[in-house]
């Protein structure tokens, strides 16, 4: 399903996707009212969505599929580099960030990618990802005066989390786990609760700072 507004750009996608043998466009709609309606009667596997359409964010979209179908892989591709809005897609769902200003951009090795379990990021945007989540440690490491308080997950739990920050999505840790994606977010749910946090970036900085799961760059 493709969430564009620009026709041009709408149009240069979908083409992109329909010549390509293993993939099938489903919809291709310019808002997010349009995208709520489809996502609300019909099943997608790959939500492909712009951030800025005419009546609201494509983060709402995320969040919407997330809810309506979250065995759905979600990439961005878009203009805007800003931090506040990779964070905010990474949060509400998204397992992939593309610039459309990238040359290189190949749209279906990106959807291919995705539904492989990878997460294709456009290099700058990785590059800020990197640094926030090396900031956000830091910061952590400078107010943990005291000795860090016992924190017990399970074994599986572990096992999920690491699989997450290494760029897992759900339906692929779960697939490997052997679980349902529903147990899976269950198991998100309690780590969540259990480490004191309320987002996945936030997980993983927190059980690196514990040693509850290893610190790689490939974690991002």
């Amino acid at each position: 399903m493709v969430v564009e507004d620009d026709p041009v750009t709408r149009r240069l996608l979908c083409r992109a996707i329909e010549r390509e043998p293993s993939l099938v466009l489903c919809s291709a709609v310019g808002t997010v009212h349009e995208a709520r309606s489809y996502l609300s009667q019909w099943p997608i596997d790959v939500l492909l969505t712009d951030l800025g359409l005419p009546d609201g964010s494509g983060i709402s979209v995320i969040r919407d599929c997330r809810q309506l179908r979250p065995r759905a892989d979600v990439l961005v591709i878009t203009m805007s580099s800003e931090e506040e809005h990779i964070l905010a897609c990474i949060e509400a769902g998204a397992a992939g960030y593309v610039l459309k200003e990238s040359v290189q951009l190949n749209i279906v090795d990106a959807i291919v990618d995705l539904r492989a379990g990878g997460s294709p990021i456009s290099p700058v945007i990785a590059r800020k990802v990197l640094t926030r989540i090396r900031v956000a440690a830091a910061l952590v490491d400078h107010h943990s005066m005291g000795e860090v308080e016992p924190v017990l997950l399970t074994r599986r739990e572990c096992s999920i989390l690491d699989a997450i920050s290494r760029g897992g999505s759900y339906a692929k840790v779960a697939e490997a786990q052997g679980l349902s994606v529903g147990t899976v977010q269950t198991h998100i749910k309690h780590i969540y609760a259990k480490l004191g946090v309320h987002s996945r970036t936030e997980a993983i900085i927190e059980a690196q700072r514990r040693g509850l799961i290893a610190s790689t760059a490939r974690q991002v």
